[in-house]
């Protein structure tokens, strides 16, 4: 099953570069603008849908546990998204940077672990620096937009920028960027197949995004079409492993009542927001801080499972 993993990944990389460099150059030949809420849309639909088969792991989970009751995996993962929502409001710098540092890990290690037999810490790591690129990226061709951003996001504390400027100016974030070049190739030698080359081909997809996109834009582009439709692949061939066709039908099946649980939620959170904010300010909130108050929950029912199934 890896193998066959291994073979779609690479060819959806391919196509993925391929794709991108095309998009960037029409629209940086036509100066093209993509509304935000086209980006939003985007996230709902095929963003969000990679993780609406969590409670069918949150099942899974309490097997291992021996617990019965499923009410326990949702009270409990719906407790956990309102505290990180209401921890973002009282203590919004800490939890971005906890949000960036634990996002830069899940994207690493969810784009790429399928090509790695092995893991450790130091492979953990390499995951954290491979992923920064999703963060260093914009701030390296973007600085003063994707600032902006993190403003939109009630981030109003001037160390924090104050921070943000030092490493800027220092050069830190180009060195953060050369130490995920340098983790993504030691993920491409180690265990070398010419698979590999998905590393090679998703790190400069995401470098011509960001030289050329937005950072919404950049990152609706990778988070929708390289890093959900990978994990989605994933999970398609665990439902059939004989029909990867099949096993994406499954999955649709499954995923589509979350998916549209969340959309809800979404579209009314958005709706609230925008009675206080502009349209453009309220989609980025519920994107970026709804994110967040998914991928804590997310990433730890991965772990959980991951531990108590060794």
């Amino acid at each position: 099953m890896n193998n066959q993993i291994k073979k779609i990944n690479l060819t959806h990389s391919f196509i993925f570069f391929l794709v991108v460099n095309i998009f960037c150059f029409l629209m940086f030949k036509f100066s093209s603008n993509i509304s935000s809420i086209l980006c939003f849309l985007l996230i709902l639909i095929l963003g969000v849908s990679h993780g609406s088969l969590d409670h069918n792991k949150g099942k899974k989970l309490l097997r291992l546990f021996n617990i019965k009751s499923t009410y326990v995996f949702y009270i409990t993962y719906i407790l956990i998204s309102v505290i990180i929502v209401i921890t973002w409001i009282m203590l919004p710098s800490i939890t971005l940077l906890i949000f960036l540092i634990i996002a830069s890990f899940h994207f690493g290690k969810e784009d790429t672990q399928f090509l790695i037999y092995k893991s450790s810490y130091f492979t953990q790591l390499l995951y954290v620096f491979k992923g920064a690129l999703i963060i260093l990226a914009p701030l390296t061709f973007h600085f003063q937009e994707t600032v902006a951003i993190f403003k939109l996001l009630l981030i109003e504390d001037e160390l924090f920028y104050s921070s943000l400027n030092f490493i800027e100016n220092n050069d830190v974030i180009k060195i953060g960027i050369i130490l995920s070049f340098l983790s993504s190739a030691f993920l491409f030698l180690k265990n070398f197949e010419f698979k590999n080359f998905v590393i090679f081909f998703d790190y400069f997809s995401i470098l011509i995004l960001n030289l050329y996109l937005t950072p919404l834009l950049a990152f609706t582009v990778y988070f929708c079409f390289l890093h959900s439709i990978r994990h989605s692949i994933s999970l398609a061939i665990e439902l059939d492993q004989n029909n990867v066709i099949n096993g994406f039908k499954i999955f649709i099946k499954k995923a589509l009542p979350l998916t549209l649980l969340t959309g809800i939620l979404s579209i009314i959170a958005l709706f609230l927001l925008s009675n206080s904010y502009s349209l453009d300010s309220s989609i980025l909130k519920v994107i970026f801080i709804g994110l967040a108050s998914l991928t804590f929950p997310h990433i730890l029912l991965e772990y959980l499972i991951e531990k108590n199934e060794k």
